[in-house]
């Protein structure tokens, strides 16, 4: 285990100290990526006599990171289970926290002054480093632990751009995996392998599906959304709705299920192009019905996340639909200077939606354990 004491003075005993100058180094394996916008306080606890007492270190002096990262090395990639306290004896504390380029791993944590809280995640870990960045109108790092967590209940996902983890270059384009984990407790590691541009049959062909199969144990999931390029042309991700794009579709059912794990079919979400009447216009067509046919064949659980997106954008109609979209002024954000126009990929906003939906499809579907474990 890792124990790391945030803040200036002395820390915490059996806890390593990170003052608000601490920058990453590999030869210390640690640290804060940019000490520019860190700062830190010590507060002595009000009644408070012993002051090597640690929980009232850790609670009496923490970091501030605005918009940063702090960096921990790890010996080797796997799960690990995470458990933040946050919060100042003066101030209210605003929080939010992503792991690796932008993974959603809690809610915001807001604390009155004088309160603490306690937060538990588990993240994948790969490449060796465990990120964690930190932001908020008010972040608090009081301490941080971590932990390995090998035995984890693990969620994979397989898909494409509409939910693969998108890097930080690409704010605020987000995908719907990107935000699942913050809905689940630390009793659940959402393990996200979607790609963009990938077809159910290219995630096969470039081995993607036997990476999930290597690491996957008895009881895991695996979700299952493609059909976007599985649409194009080109001989690499094309298949056929009821032909070779059901082939490979149980490609996966099967491999989950060689490994007593389950299943779970996820519809494609739909595309935001509307008719003149204010109806979806549906780009999928066949590969949707393919699906649930697929997923009354199978007897696996199905998320009909198409009818859902339906639903929620001829509800929004076509001007309010467009914040859940990549639809950007010029200049609204640093990464799309020019703007942008796109109705196949989400906004941080609308991948929360999607989401949502999936965890309220946990419930209606009453996936065990899953749905014990969401937030």
């Amino acid at each position: 285990m890792w124990k790391f004491d945030f803040g200036p003075g002395e820390p915490a005993d059996s806890y390593t100290g990170v003052p608000p100058d601490c920058s990453y180094t590999a030869e210390q394996g640690y640290g804060f990526e940019d000490v520019d916008h860190v700062y830190g306080r010590e507060r002595r606890l009000s009644g408070v006599t012993a002051p090597k007492d640690t929980l009232a270190r850790l609670r009496g002096r923490f970091c501030i990171p605005l918009g940063t990262a702090f960096v921990a090395d790890v010996p080797e990639d796997g799960m690990y289970l995470v458990t933040v306290l946050l919060g100042d004896p003066l101030a209210e504390t605003l929080t939010r926290l992503k792991a690796g380029e932008g993974k959603h791993v809690l809610p915001p944590l807001h604390t009155l002054p004088g309160q603490f809280t306690e937060a538990r995640f588990t993240v994948p870990v790969r490449g060796g480093k465990l990120r964690l960045a930190v932001s908020g109108t008010a972040p608090r790092l009081n301490a941080l632990e971590i932990a390995p967590a090998p035995q984890t209940l693990r969620l994979f996902l397989a898909g494409d751009s509409t939910v693969t983890d998108q890097d930080a270059s690409g704010y605020p384009y987000t995908g719907w995996g990107q935000a699942l984990p913050a809905l689940f407790k630390h009793d659940v590691c959402v393990d996200n392998h979607a790609v963009s541009g990938r077809s159910s049959k290219s995630f096969v062909d470039e081995g993607r599906l036997d990476v999930i199969l290597t690491e996957m144990k008895a009881g895991d999931f695996l979700f299952i959304q493609f059909g976007h390029n599985d649409q194009k042309s080109d001989p690499e991700r094309a298949t056929e709705p009821f032909t070779t794009y059901k082939e490979h579709l149980r490609l996966y059912i099967d491999g989950a299920r060689s490994h007593e794990a389950t299943p779970v079919l996820v519809t494609p979400v739909h595309r935001r192009y509307f008719n003149g009447d204010g109806t979806l216009s549906d780009t999928h067509g066949d590969y949707v019905t393919a699906v649930r046919e697929l997923a009354e064949e199978a007897d696996v659980p199905l998320i009909d996340l198409a009818a859902c997106t339906q639903e929620l954008y001829e509800r929004l109609g076509p001007e309010e639909s467009k914040e859940l979209f990549m639809w950007l002024l010029p200049g609204e954000y640093m990464n799309f200077s020019s703007g942008l126009e796109d109705n196949t990929h989400f906004h941080e906003n609308g991948a929360v939606c999607i989401a949502d939906m999936v965890a309220d499809a946990v419930k209606g579907l009453d996936l065990q354990p899953l749905r014990m474990y969401l937030r």
